[in-house]
């Protein structure tokens, strides 16, 4: 699926960004490149590693099996409507539902990942003059618990490109040591990736940022609800938000630092 906006080129397979590319240069890590087998993905119902916890997550309706960052990665788009400039996509589970873990048996014991609760996962793209919102609604029934993170790739065509947080500058060198644990940047909703040109992303409802990548061609500037490495695993269901009375979205806006 290809979406156009003036010199803006969006790329989308099956729900997944793919390829953004503004006056001809592509912002987005491709496939096949090194650094890793996607170019984006969401982190849903949980975000973090659940290995040491037999990938059992606390929930108020009982124990939730959930392989690292959660199990919508498992499930596929439906895509519900598509014009020049916007296509729409959606998710939906159904309480305690099997979803085969594409982890098992290499890098994981559990066969089948389940949540304890119903929702509906909708994901839209949307090309706008001044670039591309990306926005993310979440319902289901009142007090369903959830953490969400988005999880995007960025092309690095430079050697040492630099991420700005206000007042803080983040090198490579700073992120490829911390690990797969990622760099936290928390309490910011923007961030600035200083490459061959700037790219702003902005947030709306994350209020967090971590920042990984093992490559130096590539780096991965995720919005977060919750860093999962700030408590043990038995904890994670301490960074969990909680639906209302309704849905919840949350958006990213990517766009050139002019």
């Amino acid at each position: 699926m290809i979406l156009k906006f003036g010199s803006q080129i969006l790329r989308v397979d099956a729900g997944e960004l793919v390829g953004y590319q503004v006056n001809d240069h592509e912002y987005i890590h491709q496939k096949g490149n090194p650094g890793w087998r996607n170019s984006d993905t969401e982190m849903f119902p949980i975000i973090g590693p659940t290995d040491e916890v037999d990938f059992q997550v606390e929930t108020p309706k009982g124990i939730a099996v959930q392989d690292q960052h959660g199990l919508l990665r498992e499930m596929d788009y439906e895509l519900v409507s598509q014009s020049e400039t916007e296509a729409v996509f959606r998710k939906s589970y159904k309480a305690r539902t099997p979803i085969a873990n594409s982890k098992y048996p290499e890098k994981s014991n559990k066969q089948f990942l389940y949540w304890t609760y119903d929702f509906e996962f909708e994901k839209k793209f949307k090309l706008k003059e001044d670039g591309l919102e990306i926005s993310f609604t979440v319902s289901g029934q009142r007090d369903t618990p959830f953490m969400l993170g988005y999880h995007p790739a960025f092309n690095l065509v430079t050697k040492n490109p630099i991420i700005i947080a206000e007042e803080h500058s983040i090198s490579l060198s700073q992120i490829m040591a911390v690990g797969s644990r990622a760099f936290k940047v928390i309490g910011y909703e923007e961030v600035i990736l200083k490459d061959k040109n700037e790219l702003r992303i902005r947030t709306e409802g994350f209020g967090n940022f971590m920042l990984w990548t093992e490559v130096p061609n590539m780096i991965c500037i995720e919005p977060i609800t919750f860093y999962p490495y700030e408590v043990e695993q038995k904890s994670l269901h301490e960074g969990f938000q909680y639906l209302h009375d309704t849905a919840k979205t949350f958006k990213v806006y990517i766009s050139l630092n002019d």
